[in-house]
């Protein structure tokens, strides 16, 4: 299990780096995998996983850090204490252990375990697109929770506004209610 020391990146130059690193070491084809955590992305990222065992394929895990604004709604049950902390900080605690759990529940998958993971500021589906534009992947593997109807109206999907604006193929996965990810 190789988790980087440093996660937050916050340059175009350092994504395309890490798109030249993951292309050296399988064929050039990367799978991009944007996560938030949840069960749907554990599941999102154990297909990925497959697919990319597969084809052969590198895959990249994303995290799109929220802006500084949205920070009580997402961040704060990860929060534990009532002091200040900077908001990478908590994103990457918990980035980290994220990946360590799913890394853990599939120790023979190699490119799970060789996966490149990274994360950026800002919009969820904006950066995802910007990230898509530099890495170039042959896909785009997220979870979604499958709202429909009037919630989706309302809340709407960062699921189906990827696949709407996304020049590549994505793939949706829901978690199957009969499975946990422990």
């Amino acid at each position: 299990m190789s988790i980087p020391p440093k996660l937050l990146v916050s340059s175009f130059a350092e994504i395309s780096e890490l798109a030249h690193l993951a292309r050296d070491k399988i064929g050039g084809q990367i799978i991009l995998v944007p996560v938030d955590f949840s069960d749907h992305s554990a599941a999102a990222l154990s297909h990925a996983a497959a697919l990319a065992e597969m084809l052969p394929a590198t895959l990249i895990v994303l995290h799109v850090i929220h802006d500084p604004g949205e920070m009580p709604g997402y961040y704060s049950k990860l929060i534990k204490q009532k002091h200040f902390v900077r908001i990478q900080d908590v994103a990457e605690e918990a980035f980290r252990n994220f990946m360590t759990r799913v890394m853990e529940s599939h120790p023979d998958c190699l490119p799970l375990q060789e996966a490149g993971m990274f994360m950026v500021f800002g919009l969820p589906v904006t950066r995802i697109l910007e990230v898509v534009g530099e890495l170039d992947p042959i896909m785009v593997v997220m979870g979604s929770q499958g709202r429909t109807g009037l919630k989706n109206l309302i809340i709407g999907s960062k699921a189906a506004q990827v696949i709407q604006l996304c020049p590549v193929p994505v793939t949706i996965v829901k978690k199957s209610e009969g499975l946990s990810e422990d």
